[in-house]
């Protein structure tokens, strides 16, 4: 296995478009990188940057040690597993898995044994005979990570391959993709829109956004200290509230207190030094807690709430207008047109400048 790395790399269209912007990321060997962010983010196309289906405008690619930035795809030694799962429907499983290696010439023998070898880890060994139109949607997935598999490569990247499955298959799909890695220690990068995934499955996460990269960290600290409101706001559900206002420094306590006020919220939080006044608290729903009252808590009318079963989604209006979303236990069950107490968590606040978003030495988290 080997690491795959990007080094100031552009990728600008004929049209203009940029699809990637001063790009320098790196997947370490043995490493399970994804890719996350909205439509248009550029992700799809880094990773057909990497296989060499699309050609960089500018910068570096390397995979281990070699520059492969003007190599063909079959020159870099990469498996590629795409959303559709690209089968010859004529030919069975066991030929579909050994199709790779059959082309590279390579002896009978050490096929049908990488062959029989992938498929009892993917648990397709009574399936071996059997056709793609017999398989459902989650046996095609595997028999295309299969494929990918017996090859050996360098690296595997994956581009939003489970985006066809049902909701159960894509979370049983995930921990068997998730298991593979961990047995193989591939290296391995992977795409995807869904940012449940991408925080269940990567050792890191790159956040991109507009073809620039926003952060790339592990996925508790992506959770916990997100560089910026962008990726504040994208990673974690229910979504982070935001709430804009000002920042003054309290002139009882001192030493770093700053009362945050906003529309309908006004709490202390400590920060170090600030450049702006201007500033977006943001606050996850699960450090919102809906409490029977006391001290340091807001009133707030219940506009909505959505039994989860395990937890209560309740969507509040504070006097001042805004609205927030918190978690709370499933029990007791809270009603819509209701009034309820809010606790913010002061602890585990975030603090944005406002004009560039950008995360501020400030809250507990």
């Amino acid at each position: 296995m080997a690491r795959i790395a990007l080094e100031n790399v552009d990728k600008v269209y004929a049209n203009g478009f940029v699809a990637a912007r001063d790009l320098s990321l790196e997947a370490a060997d043995g490493e399970l990188l994804v890719l996350v962010g909205p439509s248009g983010s550029g992700k799809s196309t880094v990773l057909r940057l990497m296989a060499g289906l699309e050609q960089v405008t500018s910068g570096t690619i390397r995979i281990g040690d070699r520059d492969v930035t003007d190599l063909p795809p079959q020159k870099r030694d990469i498996a590629m597993v795409f959303q559709n799962y690209a089968l010859y429907p004529h030919m069975t499983v066991r030929e579909n898995l050994g199709f790779g290696l059959s082309i590279r010439k390579q002896p009978a023998a050490m096929i049908d044994q990488r062959v029989n070898v992938v498929a009892g880890s993917l648990g397709l060994d009574a399936l071996l005979d059997r056709k793609p139109a017999q398989l459902s949607g989650g046996q095609r997935q595997r028999v295309a990570l299969g494929r990918a598999i017996v090859r050996e490569p360098l690296a595997f990247l994956f581009d939003e391959p489970l985006s066809n499955l049902d909701a159960q298959l894509r979370v049983e799909t995930r921990v068997e993709l998730s298991r593979l890695h961990r047995k193989l220690g591939a290296t391995m990068v992977y795409v995807t829109h869904d940012q449940s995934e991408a925080l269940t499955l990567g050792d890191r996460i790159a956040v991109l956004r507009d073809g620039v990269l926003q952060q790339v960290a592990s996925p508790m600290e992506l959770y916990a200290r997100p560089a910026n409101r962008f990726v504040a706001g994208f990673i974690g559900s229910p979504a982070m509230n935001f709430v804009e206002g000002t920042l003054q420094a309290e002139e009882i306590g001192g030493d770093g207190n700053f009362a945050f006020r906003g529309s309908g919220l006004a709490i202390s939080v400590r920060c170090g030094s600030i450049r702006s006044s201007r500033v977006v608290l943001g606050v996850r729903p699960q450090h919102l807690e809906v409490v029977d009252g006391g001290d340091e808590t807001l009133r707030a009318e219940v506009t909505l709430v959505e039994p989860m079963g395990n937890e209560q989604i309740v969507y509040v209006s504070l006097p001042g207008g805004e609205r927030l979303v918190a978690v709370a236990s499933p029990e007791p069950q809270i009603k819509p047109d209701t009034t309820v107490a809010i606790r913010v968590r002061r602890d585990a606040v975030h603090v944005f400048d406002a004009e560039i978003g950008t995360r501020l030495d400030c809250g507990g988290a």
